[in-house]
């Protein structure tokens, strides 16, 4: 549960660090599946959205696992993305991102989809799970803290410091909930190994999804879903259905 110091993180600061939240076992499961996935796909992973220069990228994780089924209705998850959004949310995307080893290129400032708060308040809300060492060398997340509540997006392609930037750092296993309003951007990684992450973004019911679950999910996978997962995907949402089936794979700056 979340208690009164974690709320008040989210609301001024933007976001949520929670260390240790994913045990050593499930670690180890997430990362062999993620390198299984990269070795199958070849050059088509990540297809299901958008390329990006210097890394390496898995999209429609939902299908492609039942341990990511299990990450995107965790309840203590969950309980954040709802004090952020409100009670009416959904994933809209689960994906793997991997900055390359010796890769100089940094992601520009961004919010999530473009999303700027609207009169009924936030409606994205973005978790990073660390499957490594998040440092500053090799390519952590870089975040402006309390820009959330700013209502108005960075200037385009931004790759430079800005004032009150702070890097969110930590050991493998830290999930950070973040309110992705506002800034933030992958960093460059100048070491020689690759830093790997998820990412379970959710919005608000009233948007769509950013990848349409209920097109890309298999018969199979949606058969074995529990109640509170099919929901969290929208599955039985005539109004998503309407939304999301001509989505165009919004993202805050990828082309």
């Amino acid at each position: 549960m979340l208690v009164p110091t974690q709320k008040r993180q989210l609301d001024e600061l933007g976001y949520l660090v929670l260390p240790g939240f994913v045990p050593p076992p499930l670690l180890a499961d997430l990362r062999e599946r993620v390198e299984t996935l990269w070795e199958l796909e070849g050059d088509e992973a990540g297809s299901e959205f958008r390329p990006e220069p210097g890394t390496r990228r898995l999209a429609n994780l939902v299908d492609k696992g039942a341990v990511f089924a299990e990450l995107v209705a965790m309840p203590e998850i969950l309980e954040c993305i709802e004090y952020v959004i409100g009670p009416n949310y959904k994933l809209s995307s689960l994906n793997a991102r991997s900055a390359n080893p010796h890769n100089a290129e940094s992601q520009p400032l961004h919010v999530d989809a473009g999303a700027v708060a609207d009169e009924s308040g936030y409606w994205v809300c973005n978790t990073i799970w660390m499957l490594d060492d998040f440092t500053a060398e090799n390519g952590a997340t870089r975040i402006v803290p309390r820009s959330h509540a700013w209502r108005r997006l960075p200037d385009p392609g931004v790759t430079d410091s800005v004032p009150g930037e702070e890097l969110v750092t930590g050991d493998a296993g830290t999930v950070v909930v973040m309110n992705t309003h506002m800034w933030h951007g992958g960093t460059a990684n100048r070491t020689d190994r690759c830093r790997r992450a998820l990412h379970g973004f959710y919005t608000r019911n009233d948007k769509p999804q950013q990848q349409y679950q209920k097109a890309l999910l298999r018969p199979k996978t949606m058969a074995a879903l529990t109640p509170l997962q099919r929901r969290v995907l929208a599955l039985d949402d005539a109004e998503n259905d309407r939304l999301s089936s001509e989505t165009t794979r919004m993202s805050g700056f990828l082309k």
